[in-house]
């Protein structure tokens, strides 16, 4: 069974929801990490609304730990969600990352974690030493999506690199109206079964008016649970 997980920055809703909204369900995500989720003020309605025009559910349920979350459709079965906070010098630059886990039904279970990294370089590489830490805890295939704010060159993405390998399209996404540094990117544990990448029936109008980045989309192969009626090996 398949499963799409996109990225996708809001630049906390302050663009064309409508056609942020529009967007996303041209790509039909499974899950949907999201960075840049409105956290000033009463947001909550905020989010949830945007989840349900999108027609997907805010599992995710939180945005305070640095404006991360995560939303998934009916299909997609959530065991859990954590949200994590990351020291930054400034308590006006919130930094986080969300970690969930979800199985589709009937399917084994995979780890994805929704990452926004700092515009300083020093503290992307410390955040992204504590998030990878966090994703070595957690048994079984792992994904990292999100918005790294350096590209390939850089010594988080490297970091990222040493023990998973990026497996979306590395073309630019920002700034969405006319994209030319690659900064949003899905990382994959090695044993990930990655299909090929399928494009979407983009409207470019929206493209542009959603919001300054460009989502990222990745379909993988989901394994079905093992049959309880057949004996393991040794047994």
């Amino acid at each position: 069974m398949t499963l799409r997980v996109a990225s996708y920055n809001l630049r906390a809703l302050q663009d064309d929801v409508a056609a942020l909204a529009r967007t996303v369900r041209v790509i039909d995500p499974d899950v949907l990490c999201l960075q840049e989720v409105p956290w000033i003020g009463p947001t909550n309605h905020r989010i949830a609304d945007f989840a349900q025009r999108c027609g997907l559910v805010w599992s995710g349920r939180s945005q305070r730990a640095g404006q991360t979350s995560v939303l998934t459709n009916q299909r997609t079965n959530v065991l859990s969600v954590t949200h994590h906070r990351l020291p930054t010098r400034s308590w006006r630059d919130r930094r986080g990352f969300a970690v969930t886990r979800v199985a589709p039904f009937g399917r084994t279970s995979v780890s994805i974690a929704s990452v926004h990294l700092s515009l300083d370089a020093d503290e992307r590489l410390a955040h992204a030493r504590q998030i990878m830490e966090r994703l070595a805890a957690v048994p079984g295939p792992a994904l990292l999506a999100g918005d790294l704010n350096e590209q390939s060159d850089g010594a988080a993405w490297q970091l990222f690199g040493s023990s998973m390998r990026p497996i979306s399209p590395l073309v630019p996404t920002y700034p969405s109206a006319s994209p030319d540094r690659v900064l949003d990117v899905v990382f994959a544990t090695p044993d990930v079964t990655v299909l090929p990448h399928r494009e979407v029936p983009w409207v470019w109008e929206d493209l542009k008016a959603a919001t300054d980045h460009r989502p990222v989309w990745v379909d993988i192969e989901t394994s079905p649970l093992p049959d309880p009626s057949v004996p393991r090996s040794g047994e």
